[in-house]
């Protein structure tokens, strides 16, 4: 049964009917259907935390979807997956992969400097301090995820200027 079928949320519900009825209306592919059907199950499923499930569905998404700006959203929910489970490198590789699709997802900016921080940080209480420099160096994304939207991302920017990295 797509899990589209079994949502007990009432969001999810409310979701999933309004997307059921664009589909309907909205002229699309049958393949463009699939592909944000196979989405749609993948957020449900990162949404209770079946990560298993959710890459699944996003990798079906990714095969059937054409259009980049919509691959990028796949590909950031996929770098969220990575980063829950702490497999940073991954993260950064699908943040990348989406803003090279959708250059305007500040989002994944701030996803991959708060990754950058976290192992800046790590690598500080290790004792390496030129491999903490070079983490937190990348204060570049968070300039670009702070331009993109100059109301949001705060916290990140008060990180930025306290390291002295915001100019």
């Amino acid at each position: 049964m797509p899990r589209s079928r079994i949502n007990e949320n009432f969001i999810d519900k409310t979701f999933s009917i309004v997307a059921n009825i664009l589909l309907r209306i909205i002229p699309t592919t049958s393949g463009e259907k699939k592909a944000f059907t196979y989405y749609r199950d993948g957020m449900s499923a990162q949404s209770e935390g079946n990560y298993a499930e959710a890459l699944q569905n996003y990798y079906e998404a990714m095969r059937l979807e054409i259009d980049p700006y919509d691959r990028s959203y796949i590909l950031y929910n996929i770098g969220l997956i990575h980063t829950s489970n702490e497999e940073h490198t991954k993260a950064l590789e699908y943040y990348f992969r989406a803003l090279e699709r959708n250059p305007f997802l500040p989002q994944a900016f701030n996803n991959m400097v708060v990754i950058c921080h976290y192992r800046g940080e790590r690598a500080t209480r290790q004792g390496d301090s030129e491999v903490a420099e070079c983490w937190f160096n990348q204060a570049e994304y968070w300039k670009q995820a702070i331009a993109l939207t100059p109301g949001n991302y705060i916290e990140a920017r008060e990180l930025v200027e306290d390291h002295g990295r915001f100019e």
